[in-house]
């Protein structure tokens, strides 16, 4: 019987390790208001691409108008006061050395001067106060990324401040865009090893490859950058998080996806899947002696790489590894057959 034979193919690979996660906004914020008032205008669109300070709301401006004027005349008052009792302080030094004035009265003329100066920084105090509460009766966009929709339309009440302010809408960031994802005990102790062993450069910063759900190629790329500091005691699992460019905004927050993170660079001998046979819970490999007999060699499989399948063990570099007639009986552990000399080849030289 002949057969088609050929030594296995060595390469150095690359492993790929595959786990699903779904994509995360790098940052997220809440918009809300830090003073009340009346929403007088919304100036986006709901679901629109936003900058950082774009101008997201308006809220009625003329409380805090007037408020601001007042501050400002109480600061006009306590400057002219100031002015008042510095020169009652100047004339009080000429009276004091012609004794006009007693040292008790010249003493109270310093301290209404250092009273006024005070008032005087209060006054400005409050109209700084004044001026940024008027600045944020403008409600501007403090991340980039999309914006949701509105939460309240123009012409409502709203309350502002540090708690129980009203939530107006929220933003996150689209690019880059987060991959979060858990890795089995056995792969964090097999990287960790890697890493101790300088296969892996470091902990973070390994490539990843990312493709979606109606995705077939590994386009999307990026590199890890956080692996969590604990075990989660429940799953047995350990967080790891990657950073993908999003330019084009088709991934968004909550979208699920596949992810293959670097496991490092090994020597790997490849075989056609085709020649892989299945042997109850076994894999077997058929191989041809030197004399012509065929034996079954139990092997240990590896991830497929450019269309072949890797071999992790079980196979030697120079067995003469059968390619065709797997399926005609006459080709069994034991039997005599005539190897013709084949080749095996990946998927990119075959093009």
């Amino acid at each position: 019987m002949p057969v088609t034979v050929s030594e296995p193919l060595a390469r150095r690979v690359t492993q790929w390790d595959e786990y699903s996660g779904r994509f995360e906004a790098l940052a997220q914020v809440e918009v809300r208001a830090r003073v009340s008032g009346f929403i007088d205008k919304v100036h986006f669109r709901d679901g629109q691409m936003i900058k950082v300070g774009d101008l997201l709301f308006t809220i009625d401006p003329r409380p805090y108008q007037l408020a601001a004027e007042s501050a400002r005349a109480e600061v006009a008052r306590a400057k002219a006061q100031v002015d008042l009792t510095d020169t009652q302080v100047d004339r009080g030094q000429a009276l004091i050395r012609s004794r006009t004035i007693t040292d008790q009265d010249f003493d109270q003329r310093k301290a209404n001067a250092n009273i006024a100066r005070a008032q005087l920084q209060a006054a400005e105090a409050q109209l700084k106060v004044a001026e940024l509460n008027l600045e944020w009766t403008e409600v501007r966009a403090p991340l980039a990324g999309r914006i949701s929709d509105r939460k309240v339309d123009a012409g409502n009440l709203i309350a502002g401040g540090q708690t129980g302010a009203t939530l107006l809408a929220t933003i996150v960031s689209i690019d880059p865009i987060r991959f979060v994802f858990d890795i089995s005990e056995a792969d964090y102790l097999r990287y960790n090893r890697l890493l101790r062993s300088g296969t892996r450069t470091s902990e973070t910063a390994n490539p990843v490859r990312i493709r979606l759900a109606d995705e077939t190629e590994w386009k999307r790329t990026g590199e890890t950058d956080f692996v969590d500091n604990a075990m989660n005691p429940r799953s047995g699992t350990m967080r790891g998080r990657a950073i993908v460019d999003n330019t084009d905004s088709m991934l968004t927050p909550g979208l699920f996806g596949r992810l293959q993170l670097f496991g490092g660079d090994y020597d790997a001998l490849l075989i056609p899947d085709a020649a892989v046979v299945s042997d109850q819970a076994r894999k077997i490999v058929l191989v041809v002696g030197q004399d012509g007999t065929v034996a079954a060699k139990p092997v240990t499989l590896g991830p497929l790489v450019d269309g072949l399948r890797v071999v992790r063990e079980g196979l030697d570099a120079k067995d003469r590894v059968v390619l065709d007639g797997l399926a005609n009986p006459m080709v069994r552990p034991g039997a005599k057959v005539v190897p013709q000399k084949g080749e095996i080849a990946t998927a990119a030289a075959k093009r």
